[in-house]
This record gives structure tokens, C-alpha cells and sequence, in this order.
């Protein structure tokens, strides 16, 4: 597992404060958590299905990938469906027309697709702790985590597109070194699961630096640290709010 984490923990400008490692241990805590990585895990499949519809595929083909992580939205926001109906989805019913004009709309295909899935498999399997848990969902507000990177997004393309890249492996990069953190605190189950996460969540934002690298043609490495700056503010500053992303925890 540290041959896993090294070049993660290379690549974040921070490591995870201890008091926010104190208050995710706590057991009134839990809950939230769960809910909250559930929702982000939910959040990390919508980031990657809108990068596909906005740089990669055509009108008809976006509709067909909004319609298949429909029942994930109407599960978290309308609280429509249950576990059974999430097992039942078939997944994308329609081939993927990718854009002719793009020299890397395939490889984002290719890569946001198989992440695409692998962060549903990974909601369907909090969703499933959570039902077995008998948590009752809630409504959650989105924290100043995603908001703060995003903020730094630049308005013009394809810097816009690199720059949303290299938030999404900073996002995917911080999400692993959590589960790794928090897992040794944590019962059987959980313990179990989070371990199961950090191969999937490392290649992830691998997958993230490596389009923004091949859209971008040259050195972003000013870019990359820019957004490690920020990310690193963020996690290691007071936070008000306790999510999965939140900065140190207010007493």
C-alpha cells in the first residue's frame, strides 16, 4: 500500500491534518462521512461525464450519458429508488460517437468512461453501507473544497479544459490519501472498503494529469503547482464545515 501512496503523497503539497483525522475517527461522525462520500462519489461521475459532453462527444450522445447516471441523481436529490433499482442499471445504452475533430476526444472517452464507472460501482457500494447501516439520507451543501480550485479555473480554452484536469487529479489524489488515512480507525467493513478504493482512486488522477498533459502539449508543471498551492491552502487552513475535502475542523 505505500508503494501506492508514495507518489501520491509526492504529489500533494500537505498531508491530512491530524484534527481532521481526530474527527473522522469520532463515531458521530461516521454517518455524515458515508453520506458525504456517497454524494462525492456521485459528484466525481458527473465531473467526468461533463467533461466527455462538453469537449469529447456530440448532442445525442451526451443525452444518452445523461440518461444513464440519471437514477444515481434521483437517488441522492429526489431520494427516488432504492439499492435494488441502482443493481438493476444496465449502464450506457448507446455507442459512444466520439468527435472527429478533437485529437484527444478518444483518449478522454476512454479514460472518463472506465472512471465513469468505477466511481458508480464505488457509490453503489457506499449506498449499500449505508442501507445496511439504516442511515437516513439528508440534505447536504456542497463544501469550499471543489468551489476553491475551481475558482482558479482560467475562462479560456483549452486552459480552461487543462486546468479542470488537473483539479480533478488533485480531487482524486486527496480522496485516496484519505481513505488510507482514516481506514486503520475504522470497523472491519469500512476498514476493508477503503483499502479496496486506493488502487482504482491512484490511477484516477494518473488518468487526470496525463489528459491534461496531452491536451495541453507543453510544460504545465506552473499550472500543476499552482492548483497543489491552492488544494494544500484548503485542506490545511480552518473549515468551518466537516466533509470528506474540509479543512481543519473548527472547535
Amino acid at each position: 500500500m505505500q508503494n501506492l501512496l508514495a507518489p501520491i503523497e509526492q504529489f500533494l503539497h500537505c498531508a491530512t491534518p491530524d484534527a481532521w483525522i481526530e474527527k473522522a475517527k469520532q463515531p458521530e461522525n461516521l454517518n455524515g462521512l458515508l453520506i458525504d462520500h456517497m454524494i462525492c462519489e456521485l459528484k466525481a461521475a458527473q465531473t467526468a461525464m461533463f467533461l466527455i459532453r462538453r469537449y469529447a462527444v456530440d448532442k445525442e450522445t451526451g443525452k444518452a450519458l445523461l440518461a444513464w447516471l440519471q437514477p444515481y441523481q434521483d437517488y441522492v436529490f429526489r431520494q427516488q429508488g432504492d439499492l435494488q433499482q441502482l443493481a438493476n442499471i444496465s449502464g450506457l445504452s448507446k455507442k459512444i460517437e466520439v468527435r472527429k475533430d478533437s485529437p484527444y476526444a478518444q483518449d478522454l472517452v476512454d479514460k472518463m468512461v472506465l472512471l465513469i464507472k468505477e466511481e458508480l460501482h464505488h457509490f453503489y457500494q457506499v449506498v449499500e453501507i449505508i442501507e445496511q447501516r439504516g442511515i437516513k439520507l439528508g440534505f447536504i451543501d456542497s463544501s469550499r473544497y471543489a468551489k476553491g480550485l475551481l475558482s482558479h479555473v482560467t475562462t479560456h480554452e483549452p486552459d480552461t479544459l487543462i486546468d479542470k484536469l488537473i483539479c480533478g487529479a488533485y480531487i482524486e489524489a486527496r480522496s485516496c490519501e484519505r481513505f488510507a488515512k482514516i481506514a486503520p480507525f475504522l470497523d472491519a467493513q469500512l476498514n476493508k472498503f477503503y483499502i479496496s478504493l486506493l488502487r482504482s482512486e491512484a490511477r484516477h488522477y494518473q488518468d487526470y494529469l496525463a489528459l491534461a498533459e496531452q491536451v495541453a502539449g507543453h510544460d504545465i508543471s506552473d499550472r500543476i503547482k499552482l492548483f497543489g498551492e491552492v488544494e494544500a491552502e484548503l485542506i490545511s487552513t480552518p473549515d468551518s464545515d466537516f466533509k470528506f475535502h474540509s479543512g481543519v475542523p473548527i472547535s
